[in-house]
């Protein structure tokens, strides 16, 4: 169970731009507590910054969802051209700011390399890893928490609310507002996206067919049984751990918390796709 919520949160954020990182809604490693959990988690250094492409997933050889779409249904015509992508850090902070107003939301998010952590997350998220390092936001607190019964150890109930701040984060955004950053901002994302290996792929059909892959993330309401082969949880119910990263997370955090986030992305994926969301 090696996955990071917080990357799934971040795709919908990711896709829309300035995605505040809602896929990477946590960065929990799954372990087993070695002792009783303690409940404040302790410091965490500062984030590395990304170093280097990293790619996976599949190239799509024609434009399905040109950007110019999406600008048509949220464009700022007012808006100034992108700056270069090492001064993008300090707009996504402005941007930051105007679209979250509370300030312990925006601190769950990390601003440094914000446009190649959302991409690389993006690319990642329907494949079976997701590299940690890259989290646009960071960690879900405390320990991820399971519960120990007589006919076996299951994610505990209580564990969903460790996602629920990240949920917030995403409902907090307004969905036209960040996709028409994302709009404004595409040429940075796509330019990454090319950097990772994709020369002739387009950034915004990986994105809408990562925010489907996550809306197609299958709804379990039943107790997830868990198994523990050496030192990280798995689901015992091969289908479960057969699926990406990215379905994983949007199981783990809870059918209430998922479907919350479900929402969201698609609003989100009905702007960058060019439509107008149902509301």
């Amino acid at each position: 169970m090696n996955s990071v919520l917080g990357r799934v949160v971040t795709v919908a954020v990711v896709a829309a731009v300035a995605a505040l990182g809602y896929f990477y809604l946590s960065r929990e490693e799954a372990r087993a507590p070695e002792s009783t959990p303690v409940a404040a988690p302790n410091p965490e250094p500062a984030p590395a910054p990304v170093q280097g492409p990293q790619a996976s997933g599949e190239i799509e050889p024609a434009i399905r969802h040109p950007i110019e779409s999406a600008g048509a249904e949220v464009a700022d015509a007012s808006a100034p051209p992108p700056p270069a992508l090492p001064e993008s850090d300090a707009l996504v902070a402005d941007a930051l700011a105007s679209l979250i107003a509370d300030t312990g939301l925006r601190d769950m998010v990390v601003v440094q390399d914000f446009i190649r952590r959302i991409v690389v997350t993006v690319d990642n998220l329907p494949g079976e890893q997701l590299p940690l390092s890259r989290s646009p936001v960071k960690p879900a607190a405390g320990a991820f928490m399971v519960s120990t019964e007589p006919d076996g150890t299951f994610i505990s109930p209580e564990n969903a609310a460790r996602y629920r701040p990240f949920v917030a984060l995403a409902e907090a955004v307004d969905s036209r507002r960040l996709v028409a950053l994302y709009v404004r901002l595409y040429p940075l994302f796509q330019s990454v996206y090319e950097e990772l290996g994709y020369p002739n792929a387009y950034f915004n059909d990986r994105l809408v067919t990562v925010l489907d892959h996550l809306l197609a993330a299958p709804e379990v309401t039943r107790p997830i049984r868990l198994v523990q082969p050496k030192v990280r949880y798995r689901f015992e119910d091969a289908r479960l751990e057969a699926l990406s990263a990215g379905q994983k997370i949007m199981i783990r955090i809870g059918p209430d918390n998922a479907r919350r986030l479900k929402a969201k992305l698609r609003e989100i994926r009905a702007l960058v796709a060019g439509q107008a969301p149902n509301n």
